[in-house]
């Protein structure tokens, strides 16, 4: 009995993706439409000096990591904060991605869908931190670009002064510049949303709290959990207290006596937690991606929304692929900019 023969349009379609080079095989991305200044909005003739000084007071500085794996939600991530931006133009982007990653790659990815957006890519060594990364409850939380936030103060330039630190796994739904505005007290380096109903004594091990000179760490202060991936930072408190060897010096010591379980946000709590900046509960709706260890469907906590945070195990870009969404995975979905191969995509 002969073989059935492979159509034309299938030995073409394999030719195609055999010929075409590895990075036109990888995701592509729309376009996004471009943003522009409410009529209120400061112009960049308003800025400093010769009207070109992107670290002027008048622009907004966001920070976020750039990496292949979160790619997709760096992306709608991005629009959401332009799309609900009352200045756009305004706002001011500093990737920080890998130094062993293709960042020619990133970079050209992100010009294509926002042609007109005003970024800079930094490149973080990874070396700075893989010999403090100890192991945690999920391998994606050691993923040394996981601690690259612990290093903005020195890789952002020092005419940087505040920024507004945001995971890839986010929408904004409100105007950028309310959080970035956020007042600071004489004593806080950070503002984020606090979060005192949970269980704080949870994030470290036995062996911390049952050593006194350890314990007596969060003497004095109202320490309550706070949710790293979004913050407010003011860089030069940052820097002029050198708050990234202060978080340095309870990652050696967790190598040495393991004093937490959970990454990266640990070292912040023990820096910070009890003196920080208080940030309204909407900026950081977090928790959307679900249990961590059964991938359960989360709510959104009451009260009004500015920030959804799909932090947790499920992202919904992979949860959406699966045809397995999560209710509140419809309201991430117009924001995705994936473009399917060959532009089958309606």
């Amino acid at each position: 009995m002969p073989k059935p023969t492979p159509s034309p349009l299938l030995l073409i379609s394999l030719s195609l993706l055999f010929l075409l080079p590895h990075s036109a095989t990888s995701h592509h991305f729309r376009e996004a439409p471009q943003f522009y200044n409410s009529p209120n909005c400061p112009s960049i003739s308003d800025t400093d000096g010769d009207g070109t000084d992107v670290f002027s007071h008048h622009f907004f500085h966001v920070a976020m990591t750039l990496d292949a794996a979160y790619l997709r939600g760096s992306m709608a991530a991005i629009l959401s904060v332009l799309q609900h931006s009352s200045c756009p133009e305004n706002v001011d982007f500093h990737f920080v991605a890998s130094a062993s990653a293709d960042t020619i790659h990133l970079r050209r990815t992100i010009a294509n869908s926002f042609p007109y957006l005003r970024f800079h890519v930094y490149r973080f060594d990874d070396s700075a931190v893989s010999g403090l990364i100890s192991t945690s409850i999920r391998v994606a939380l050691d993923c040394p670009l996981n601690y690259a936030r612990n290093y903005l103060a020195n890789l952002l330039p020092l005419r940087v002064r505040r920024v507004v630190y945001l995971d890839s796994d986010l929408l904004l739904v409100d105007d950028i510049a309310k959080l970035g505005s956020t007042p600071l007290s004489d004593s806080s380096v950070l503002a984020a949303p606090e979060y005192c109903n949970a269980n704080f004594t949870s994030y470290f091990t036995p062996t911390f709290w049952s050593n006194p000179s350890l314990s007596l760490t969060f003497a004095g202060r109202k320490a309550c959990y706070f949710n790293t991936g979004v913050m407010v930072i003011d860089l030069e408190r940052w820097r002029e207290g050198d708050y990234t060897t202060r978080i340095q010096e309870w990652m050696e010591l967790q190598k040495r006596m393991r004093i937490y379980e959970l990454g990266s946000l640990p070292p912040f709590l023990l820096v910070f937690a009890g003196n920080i900046a208080p940030v309204d509960h909407r900026w950081n709706q977090h928790g959307l991606g679900g249990d961590n260890f059964r991938g359960l469907c989360r709510d959104l906590h009451p009260g009004p929304v500015s920030l959804l945070h799909w932090s947790g195990k499920g992202k919904p870009w992979a949860r959406l692929d699966a045809n397995r969404p999560c209710p509140l995975d419809a309201l991430w979905a117009p924001y995705d900019l994936l473009q399917t191969p060959f532009g089958l995509d309606s």
